[in-house]
């Protein structure tokens, strides 16, 4: 099973845009975006799509057609884009219900969701103290 990039590549998207901003580019493309990320473009429209949805980017249509940051990096944490982008939980019950009859399939379900609700907490947690202006300056001091 792979891991999940979503979050990853929206906080790319998010501080390449700052950057780009800084540098007085204005509006970004997406194609100038999956150049950074190394994806392609429509990856970064949708991931944008649903950034837009939760106010943390605008967009433009038309001649000068792109993307910016809706509000300052200082303002918007890791959770509001992850809870952006992932709009379900981190773990998943079985798909179908385990056997009732089976002492653990009778009592898995609670044991798991009292230790994956746990996680989630914490995990939610760091990334509500987590700002994308964090971000950009670890990104920042890493070269």
């Amino acid at each position: 099973m792979s891991a999940n990039s979503r979050l990853t590549i929206a906080a790319h998207a998010l501080v390449w845009m700052e950057i780009h901003q800084r540098g007085g580019d204005g509006i970004a493309t997406s194609e100038q975006i999956a150049g950074s990320v190394n994806t392609n473009p429509v990856v970064i429209r949708r991931l944008l799509g649903e950034l837009r949805k939760a106010g943390l980017v605008t967009s433009r249509r038309g001649a000068g057609a792109g993307w910016t940051l809706a509000r300052e990096l200082e303002f918007v944490t890791l959770l509001e884009v992850y809870e952006a982008v992932e709009p379900s939980a981190l773990f998943a019950m079985h798909r179908a219900e385990p056997n009732q009859e089976c002492p653990v399939g009778f009592g898995i379900r609670p044991a798991m969701q009292d230790v994956y609700d746990e996680v989630e907490a914490v995990l939610r947690g760091q990334l509500a103290r987590t700002t994308l202006a964090d971000v950009l300056r670890n990104v920042l001091a890493a070269r």
